[in-house]
């Protein structure tokens, strides 16, 4: 796909031809199959904590949006994935050096042509976003599509690393809860629920 028609199919919300970017939704689960994950929010209270080396120890580390990574004490060093909802800096990216570059949320016209026109890059299906949704009663963040994401692959392991529901708020900003069009308790109602009935999953 040239950017031309790229451009149009955004304009347009053309799902049938944006989903022809990239790798496949069956190809990133493929790549997860039994592999230990370490899926890094972004929670100011991550810095608080000495997880880096446990971050780094994982088969894959995936990180969201920007990425803030103040110390390697608390955040460690790795970007094996990005999984991104705004339109991340180049420099960002270039600094993370992900594998991977991942696009999770619904709103297409924000996808820039230079994300995803390159090798790593995966468009989550626009249907994962709008189930969610309707679940949550309120658009799901970056991060709860994320765990979706995972919790339908045969991974080994997911460990979660800076997410307290915005108790903590974000290292991305100073916004609070009322701020940003997200269930925060909803979310953390269906984490919990999942870790329950999933061993797979843990939170650090």
């Amino acid at each position: 796909m040239n950017r031309i028609v790229f451009e149009i199919a955004k304009r347009r919300g053309d799902e049938t031809r944006l989903s022809r970017l990239g790798l496949s939704e069956a190809a990133l689960l493929s790549r997860l199959a039994g592999r230990r994950v370490a899926l890094v929010g972004n929670a100011r209270s991550l810095a608080e904590k000495a997880q880096g080396a446990e971050i780094d120890a994982a088969d894959i580390v995936i990180r969201l949006n920007a990425a803030p990574m103040p110390d390697p004490a608390s955040h460690g060093t790795r970007t094996d994935w990005l999984a991104m909802s705004i339109p991340v800096p180049q420099e960002a990216i270039a600094a993370r050096a992900p594998e991977l570059l991942l696009w999770m949320t619904p709103k297409r016209k924000r996808l820039p042509w230079r994300v995803a026109q390159v090798p790593g890059f995966a468009l989550l299906p626009a249907i994962r976003a709008a189930a969610l949704r309707d679940e949550l009663g309120a658009r799901p963040t970056t991060g709860m599509l994320a765990i979706d994401l995972l919790a339908r692959s045969d991974l080994a392991s997911a460990r979660l690393h800076g997410f307290d529901f915005f108790a903590s708020k974000s290292l991305s900003g100073g916004r609070g809860a009322a701020d940003v069009p997200h269930d925060f308790a909803a979310e953390r109602d269906r984490v919990a629920a999942l870790i329950a009935a999933d061993p797979r999953f843990s939170l650090a």
